[in-house]
C-alpha cells in the first residue's frame, strides 16, 4: 500500500484560491477521497463551532456547536468541503432535529460510512437548548448494532455547561 501517492486529483476544494460560499443549502459542496487505512477502525471527529441556520418560522438564527464523529470505511469527507457545506445552511430554514438528520444523510450518501453520528448543541432561544443526536451504522454489519447501543447510551453523563 503506497503511502505518498499524490492526493491532487481526489480533492479540487482544498487549496483553490478564491473561495465560493454558498449561502444556501447544497450537498453537491462536498467532497470524498479514498481512505487508505480500509484495514482498521477508527475514528475522525469534527467538532464544528460556528454552525447557523435559520429558524424556519420566525427567520432568526440559531447557532449551535456540531459534533460529527465517524468510523470510515473506502471514503472519506475532505474537511474543507464539509466546512463550505456546512456553511451552505446559513440561511437555510429548518428545525435543528431537521438539520441534524440532513446532514447525516448527506454524509451517509458521500461516504457511506462503517458508523457516523451528528450531534447538534443549540445556543437557547427563549431559555431553551436543543440538543439533536442522530447516529447510523452500516445495516447487517457489527456498526448497525453498535449504532442501536450508542444512540440508547449517547447522554448518560452530564455534560459540563460552560457556554450557555
Amino acid at each position: 500500500m503506497s503511502h505518498n501517492h499524490d492526493r491532487s486529483k481526489e480533492v479540487n476544494i482544498l487549496g483553490e484560491a478564491g473561495t465560493k460560499y454558498h449561502f444556501e443549502y447544497n450537498p453537491k459542496i462536498l467532497e470524498a477521497f479514498e481512505n487508505r487505512h480500509q484495514y482498521r477502525d477508527y475514528f475522525v471527529k469534527f467538532n464544528c463551532p460556528e454552525f447557523t441556520s435559520l429558524c424556519p418560522k420566525t427567520g432568526q438564527p440559531d447557532f449551535a456547536t456540531i459534533y460529527i464523529s465517524y468510523i470510515p470505511d473506502k471514503m472519506m469527507v475532505e474537511s474543507k468541503s464539509l466546512k463550505l457545506y456546512l456553511f451552505s445552511f446559513r440561511n437555510h430554514g429548518d428545525f435543528h432535529e431537521d438539520c441534524m438528520n440532513i446532514i447525516l444523510n448527506d454524509l451517509v450518501e458521500l461516504m457511506d460510512p462503517r458508523y457516523i453520528e451528528v450531534w447538534g448543541k443549540f445556543t437557547p432561544r427563549g431559555g431553551i437548548s436543543i440538543d439533536p443526536y442522530v447516529n447510523y451504522g452500516k445495516p447487517n454489519t457489527k456498526w448497525e448494532k453498535f449504532a442501536e447501543s450508542r444512540l440508547l447510551q449517547h447522554d448518560l453523563y452530564p455534560e459540563t455547561i460552560d457556554n450557555r
